[in-house]
């Protein structure tokens, strides 16, 4: 019976031998030790004898109450039918298990003529006496089969009924017709008064359990398991999984939880000592009462468990270990007490952790789970930072574009109206100032529209782009870290990190150094390997997060995580308090107060429930003028460029060098495009041009300067005309003495 409870990972917590020669007193004394047990769950596997006396003395200790649980195997359920009225009453609300019996017509007939015949024949029998339990119902099913079996081999010979043999070297005389008996038995199938009769194997072939409840002076079927569909409500078909309403002892509806924190003790909690990470356990002893006080993150998620276990208040009695506060202490030499019967739970930051199943049950975790790698937060910010988001081939691109489309404007915008042209000096600008300053740029040419409208969108997509990828630089640390066989790694003392980091991730011992506390993490990571530190920290999610929060973004989360079992409280193995806690574990992590938790004991802005709050820090770096000073250099050098230009003679000069230079640059191709356009419009209206001319003043072009034939600019003056030669002679006036009327208009039409 106990290897089929450990098949199905039930296990027995206790187990009470009972001679069947046990007077009162012997049952008593191991009553009373079972119920200074936490289990209160109690499987009966006893003669009926003896089974019916332990319940009458179990009733009165007072284990037949609410909040215990009794169930009896079918060395004792199939005998119910034949106990008096006050040893049933001694059992009400166990739960038994026996072979079901179909109530059946031939069943009934049956036991009437049963207990007919025995009034006749025994008349001093009691009539409980009387009854017929499963074991002669079956041990008449059995005779049944073997009358059937020997009337399918028909009649034998008496003279050859015997054959003599050997067995073990004594001489026997063997029946001839067994082999033949025991192959028709095997085969021999029937409906007898227990249901459908069949032998497999030699044994009898049960077709369903029944599970009932004793209630008064009866009993009550609750459900029944059968081979191929398991515990059922009924037999038939639609039946469901689940059993019908059990009254337990005391007259007890709900289920009973199965264990209870004796009261005449009060719950020993094993906490540890440990000088780091105080946020989770800080244990402090009054010694002057004697009493050991515990708070801390573990502490808190405790009590809140044991709140919704039971409702009334239990005396918990706390103790420390590693009071004299030894360095060489560990979490594995603590859980190792609990087998010992020193306390009845651990509760720490104890990591769920293969190994440690071997002497020790755990509950449910109540943290974060997995082991994660920390290292120094390297990002440089330079002056040139807003350069970054850019490589230097797409900055190149960019200023290329802005060349060649104020190339293609200038070109375009040629072959509009003179009036309507550009400026010579923007030209090349364009394309960036239409972006600063698009109500002063306006174009004539219907195709410089197109062109700088895919300008713009083009330029919208970078600027978003180089936007988003500076807020990436400036807030989220894109560290590529590549983990080195030379790097000295530290973690927690005392923990198990050591083993593991040895065994599952193959680091070198002599590359390990323990720490106690996230100081002694930040003072090795600031010191590096070279100066006797670390270059990185191998520890569990719960600790790095608190240590990140503190240090803010000097630290970051790198590399895979790897999969531990998380935060739990550990029991003796078979403690019936790891499924009640580990449940009430569930609806605290799962309820509304785990935040305020969390926040009272890690500091504002923690949680848990926040999917980002483990590879970000809490705290984002603040930006200084640093960062952007190349930024501001390159503004105020242009800033004071302009001034010297505009304010200063010789800027002034140099920016009318420059003026002239780009002038001469662009001229010869701007007077033949004026030549083109003159020339195209004495086309389309030949008599209406030489009307015009033969009116207009001396020279006076389209635009109504005067012009020489050359294309030589002439300008009035009170006295005459004075002309004006472009050459690469010096400039030269002559007075042509040109009489002038008082309208401005020449009155002399022919000149030289």
């Amino acid at each position: 019976m106990s290897k089929a409870f450990q098949d199905v990972n039930i296990r027995i917590a206790y187990i009470s031998p009972i001679p069947i020669s046990a007077k009162d007193d012997q049952i008593l004394t191991e009553l009373k030790n079972l119920a200074t047990k936490e289990t209160k769950v109690y499987l009966v596997h006893m003669n009926p004898s003896l089974g019916y006396q332990l319940f009458a003395l179990a009733k009165n200790s007072g284990m037949m109450s609410e909040g215990y649980e009794w169930l009896i195997s079918d060395s004792l359920s199939i005998s119910l039918d034949s106990i008096d009225s006050v040893t049933r009453d001694s059992m009400e609300g166990v739960v038994g298990v026996r072979p079901y019996i179909y109530r059946s017509k031939e069943l009934e007939n049956f036991e009437e003529r049963w207990r007919r015949n025995m009034i006749l024949e025994k008349k001093t029998l009691s009539p409980i006496s009387m009854g017929l339990n499963i074991y002669g119902l079956w041990a008449y099913d059995a005779l049944t089969s073997l009358a059937i079996a020997v009337e399918n081999i028909g009649p034998v010979n008496s003279n050859s009924f015997y054959v003599n043999g050997t067995y073990n070297n004594t001489d026997l005389r063997i029946s001839a017709f067994g082999p033949r008996l025991l192959n028709e038995l095997s085969r021999t199938k029937f409906r007898g008064l227990t249901g459908d009769f069949e032998l497999i194997d030699g044994k009898l072939k049960l077709s369903a359990f029944e599970i009932f409840n004793v209630i008064g002076s009866g009993e009550k079927t609750v459900g029944f398991w059968t081979r191929d569909r398991g515990i059922i409500r009924e037999l038939n078909l639609t039946s469901t999984k689940e059993l019908k309403n059990i009254i337990w002892p005391g007259d007890y509806i709900k289920l009973p939880k199965g264990w209870d924190i004796i009261a005449t003790r009060n719950l020993r909690v094993g906490v540890p000592w440990n000088p780091g990470f105080q946020e989770f356990v800080n244990v402090t002893i009054d010694h002057k009462r004697n009493i050991t006080n515990a708070t801390g993150f573990a502490i808190d998620i405790f009590l809140a468990t044991l709140k919704l276990m039971l409702p009334i208040s239990i005396n918990i009695d706390y103790h420390m270990y590693n009071d004299t506060n030894n360095t060489d202490w560990s979490y594995d030499d603590m859980l190792q007490e609990l087998p010992k019967d020193v306390y009845d739970m651990v509760v720490a930051d104890a990591t769920i952790w293969a190994p440690r199943a071997n002497y020790v049950d755990f509950s449910l975790p109540y943290s974060e789970s997995g082991v994660i790698l920390v290292v120094k937060n390297r990002k440089q910010f330079d002056m040139w930072i807003f350069c970054k988001p850019l490589r230097w081939d797409l900055w190149l691109a960019i200023i290329g574009a802005c060349i060649l489309v104020g190339i293609v404007l200038r070109i375009l915008e040629d072959q509009g109206t003179r009036n309507d042209r550009p400026a010579a000096g923007m030209v090349y600008l364009s394309p960036v100032v239409v972006l600063a300053f698009p109500e002063r740029n306006t174009v004539s040419n219907n195709w410089s529209i197109v062109v700088l409208v895919f300008w713009l969108f083009m330029a919208f997509i970078l600027m978003q782009s180089y936007t988003a990828n500076l807020s990436a630089i400036l807030t989220v640390d894109h560290l590529k870290f590549a983990f080195s066989d030379n790097y000295y790694i530290g973690y927690q003392k005392s923990s198990f990190m050591k083993k593991y980091l040895i065994e599952h991730l193959n680091i070198r011992k002599s590359r390990l150094r323990n720490y106690t506390s996230a100081e002694e993490y930040h003072r090795a990571m600031s010191l590096g390997s070279e100066k006797g530190g670390i270059d990185a920290i191998f520890d569990e999610i719960p600790y790095m997060k608190i240590f990140m929060n503190r240090y803010d973004s000097q630290y970051k989360m790198v590399g895979p995580t790897y999969k531990t079992g998380g935060f739990g409280f550990a029991f003796p193995h078979g403690s019936p308090l790891v499924v009640s806690f580990s449940k009430a574990i569930l609806d605290v992590t799962q309820g509304p107060n785990m935040t305020f938790i969390e926040q009272k004991n890690f500091g504002p802005g923690y949680t848990s429930q926040d999917p980002l709050s483990s590879t970000i820090s809490q705290g984002a770096p603040s930006l200084t003028l640093f960062e952007f000073a190349g930024l501001f250099l390159i503004m105020g050098s242009v800033s004071l460029f302009a001034l010297f230009c505009s304010e200063t003679p010789i800027g002034r000069k140099f920016i009318e060098m420059m003026g002239i230079f780009v002038h001469i640059c662009f001229r010869s191709r701007t007077s033949r495009v004026d030549s083109v356009e003159e020339g195209r419009e004495e086309e389309n209206s030949d008599e209406s041009m030489h009307d015009n001319v033969a009116s207009l003043p001396l020279g006076e072009g389209m635009d109504g300067v005067p012009h020489d034939f050359n294309g030589d600019v002439y300008q009035h003056s009170e006295t005459g005309i004075r002309e004006t030669i472009t050459s690469d002679e010096p400039f030269v006036t002559h007075d042509l003495g040109v009489p002038i009327d008082n309208n401005g208009e020449a009155t002399y039409t022919t000149w030289n």
